[in-house]
């Protein structure tokens, strides 16, 4: 059985731009490499108009958005959070799993709408891995106004 390794990090230093990359970022071990990054979750999203209305769509594949997510608005604010659980996690510390670059762990994502908004004109659907908030009438009324100068 062979095991596959996408890069590994060399032991020694072999040019002076080795050691300038390991100044710069510090010293690792050859595992931090080979892990993924501690930053979490971050689901990609895009935010389009749409006539009045704002449509956000968050990346979520892979995630029970019935248990997993929730939407929220308050203080001028539209919060989801939710998280990806690893439902193949062991109780040994993933000793079994050769390579690992999805990430899972708990998000938010946070996007200023006008405080007028109530939440009866948000509304939410989730399909093949995206979830999509519509928030109605969020550019009603919003021409820019031109203010006279006066001398």
């Amino acid at each position: 059985m062979s095991t596959l390794t996408l890069w590994q990090r060399p032991l020694k230093p072999a040019s002076d731009t080795d050691r300038w990359v390991r100044d710069f970022f510090g010293p690792a071990t050859a595992n931090d490499w080979r892990s993924p990054a501690s930053s979490g979750l971050h689901p990609a999203a895009e935010i389009i108009k749409d006539g009045d209305d704002a449509v956000v769509r968050l990346e979520l594949p892979g995630i029970d958005v019935d248990k997993d997510v929730t939407i929220e608005l308050g203080g001028g604010r539209l919060v989801i959070h939710g998280e990806r659980r690893d439902e193949h996690a062991d109780t040994e510390g993933d000793t079994h799993r050769t390579l690992r670059e999805v990430r899972y762990g708990a998000f938010r994502r946070s996007f200023a709408v006008p405080a007028n908004v109530t939440g009866e004109a948000v509304s939410a659907s989730y399909d093949a891995g995206v979830l999509t908030v519509r928030v109605a009438g969020v550019y009603a009324g919003s021409q820019p106004q031109r203010i006279t100068i006066t001398k």
